[in-house]
């Protein structure tokens, strides 16, 4: 695959860096992927890869930058310590402002060839759909966004397309959360929700066998491909 790192500028700092990986093509709509806390590790510049290879210009920020610049944890127990320590020191709603800069970096670059949304797993998940609303992205996806029940109050401002899923069994993200999502954009046809009966949280990730489900992480893919395809 054609990824490499490239430089996201923001306001009143240095900037920052993103992995971006590019379609077969050179060109396509955009995605600008979010991490769960684990960092741009392993796993997520390969599902960047992934998407590319679907024909769409994949850039991952690295939204701990400020803490440490490109983060890349194992999902072991001295990666998940780690991981955790610097996701409770985390300024979300800045976190969320850099995202918005991806967008806009994202915007710029000559391999795009139309809209772009925003797509994360887990805390990215969260992250896509508050970006969704500073950034003006023209969709986005969130595979079980944790946190997103404490920011229903930016819901109004989601009007572009959104897709959530959601697992069943989630062990992070309980089901009145869910609801609670779900409530908030009842009666809005922006917003798609897919359960997925039998799955905990993180069964998008095959680094983390105890949570990996095959059958609802291709099922999700499928679903939000076809989601992007209507809507970039």
């Amino acid at each position: 695959m054609n990824g490499h790192w490239i430089d996201i500028p923001t306001a009143g700092a240095t900037g920052f860096s993103g992995y971006l990986s590019l379609p077969p093509a050179g060109k396509g709509p955009g995605i600008v992927m979010l991490q769960e806390i684990w960092g741009v590790n392993s796993h997520i510049r390969t599902v960047a890869d992934q998407y590319a290879l679907a024909g769409y210009v994949v850039l991952a920020p690295d939204v701990f930058w400020r803490m440490s610049p490109r983060l890349d944890l194992n999902y072991d127990d001295e990666g998940n310590a780690q991981a955790f320590s610097f996701y409770q020191k985390m300024d979300t709603a800045q976190a969320a402002k850099d995202v918005a800069d991806a967008v806009a970096t994202l915007r710029t670059l000559p391999e795009l060839n139309g809209k772009v949304a925003t797509l994360g797993f887990c805390f990215g998940g969260q992250l896509a759909y508050r970006a969704a609303a500073l950034s003006h992205a023209d969709a986005a996806v969130c595979f079980y966004g944790g946190g997103i029940e404490q920011h229903l109050d930016i819901a109004d401002q989601i009007t572009q397309p959104i897709l959530f899923h959601y697992a069943a069994q989630d062990s992070h993200i309980s089901q009145d959360k869910v609801a609670a999502v779900k409530a908030a954009f009842s009666g809005k046809d922006n917003a798609t929700f897919r359960d997925y009966p039998n799955t905990d949280h993180g069964f998008n990730c095959w680094g983390r066998p105890a949570m990996y489900n095959q059958r609802a992480a291709a099922l999700a893919e499928g679903r939000t491909l076809t989601f992007l395809a209507e809507n970039l």
